[in-house]
């Protein structure tokens, strides 16, 4: 899965030759899962069509401060489009327009909303080479850099005017490549390892039944996109679960038993910076499986049942330099059983989750938790979407490190 996947992306169009090859970088960024909203100049027209980038980007395609064939005269927004997006690329970036760009010139729509826009914006230059090289280009890139804008490096090769040599626009791949290696390279997890657990576990009775709990996944899953977000290399650990998570910075190790998590999480808890036991762990489990369907027989069955190891208390044993965060369930006694957890097990943080909240626990899509850290500082918060909490246990990882 590409950086882009979910992203907002608003491609600024000016008027060059090369704008023909943006229907090919609108198609790309779909494909990488972004979301694609495209500002033309009016001379941008004349060398590709609003049809055809609003057909691939399956949006309107805006180009002017309002609509010439609506009859109310609709206004087009330049403020929320530049707020809207999470990255700008202005390609082409012609001559005229990066000279405008460079000095606060607004007399068009797409340079309307780049004035507006508070997301990193690049732009990939397009013209002959001696437009290139001119010393009011060089210095023009050089502003724009110092406005923080990231210059996407021209490319060699046949110009429009039957030159050859620098200028010409990057290719399609080359600018997708270009932002995915540069978002990835920024990204504040970057070269962080996390183990993460998630779901229940199942407890083996016999070949058909089994001991298990209400627990989706879904917290642990969560969890594990926004770290892959945010740059981390994560081992998702998970316990039987519907859930799906495609991500190349994930790599899932599905098991089944408390003890086959127990193995997993002890064979690369050595090889991580931090640990998040999202995971529903089984506390007990039958004491003796049986080979065969057991038949029902009598009217009552008993099941001898066994600890299973406290995968966390050993992580907390064991805890060199690794971040542990640890979850607490509790239905009393919330803070005072989850600062007790904190101390008999080592962790950092602990996630406290209570079944008296409504809209939190099992099978939900909301969560409602409360931080609490080793110094046993209280950090309470609201009722969130799962995705928003694990945004905020992400949160905490990143100021652990200080990014």
């Amino acid at each position: 899965m590409s950086v882009l996947s979910g992203k907002k992306i608003l491609l600024g169009i000016s008027g060059g030759i090369a704008a023909y090859k943006t229907a090919s970088l609108v198609r790309l960024f779909i494909k990488a899962g972004a979301q694609v909203q495209v500002v033309m100049t009016p001379a941008s027209k004349d060398f590709v069509t609003p049809l055809t980038l609003s057909t691939l980007s399956k949006n309107p395609v805006y180009s002017s401060f309002y609509n010439d064939d609506d009859q109310n005269e609709m206004w087009n927004n330049h403020v929320e489009l530049g707020l809207w997006a999470d990255y700008f690329v202005v390609a082409p970036a012609t001559a005229n327009t990066l000279s405008k760009m460079a000095n606060g010139i607004c007399d068009n729509l797409l340079l309307a909303t780049y004035l507006s826009a508070k997301c990193p914006v690049y732009f990939a230059p397009a013209m002959d080479l001696d437009m290139y090289k001119h010393l009011s280009t060089v210095e023009n890139f050089q502003k724009l850099e110092r406005f923080t804008n990231i210059i996407i490096p021209a490319e060699s090769g046949e110009l429009a005017s039957g030159l050859s040599g620098e200028g010409r626009m990057a290719e399609p791949e080359n600018i997708l490549a270009f932002l995915e290696n540069d978002i990835a390279s920024k990204l504040p997890l970057k070269g962080k390892s996390i183990l993460i657990t998630a779901g229940p576990t199942h407890e083996a009775i016999d070949p058909v039944r089994f001991i298990g709990n209400h627990s989706s996944g879904k917290m642990g899953y969560d969890i594990a996109y926004e770290a892959s977000q945010m740059g981390a290399q994560v081992i998702l650990i998970s316990g039987p679960s519907h859930q799906k998570i495609n991500h190349h910075l994930v790599n899932v190790i599905k098991v089944t038993s408390a003890q086959e998590m127990y193995d997993a999480c002890l064979e690369n808890y050595s090889n991580v910076d931090v640990v998040i036991a999202a995971a529903a762990v089984a506390d007990y489990r039958p004491k003796h499986v049986a080979s065969q369907k057991i038949k029902k027989n009598d009217s009552t069955f008993t099941i001898e049942l066994e600890k299973t190891k406290d995968i966390l208390a050993v992580l907390g044993e064991q805890k060199k330099n690794q971040f542990l965060i640890g979850f607490a369930l509790e239905t009393e006694n919330e803070i005072e059983n989850a600062k007790l957890k904190i101390q008999k097990k080592n962790l950092d943080l602990i996630v406290l989750n209570s079944l008296n909240d409504l809209g939190a626990g099992f099978g939900k899509l909301t969560n409602k938790v409360t931080f609490i850290d080793k110094n046993f500082s209280v950090e309470p918060k609201i009722l969130k979407t799962k995705e928003n909490v694990a945004k905020d246990i992400i949160e905490k990882v990143k100021q652990h490190f200080q990014l």
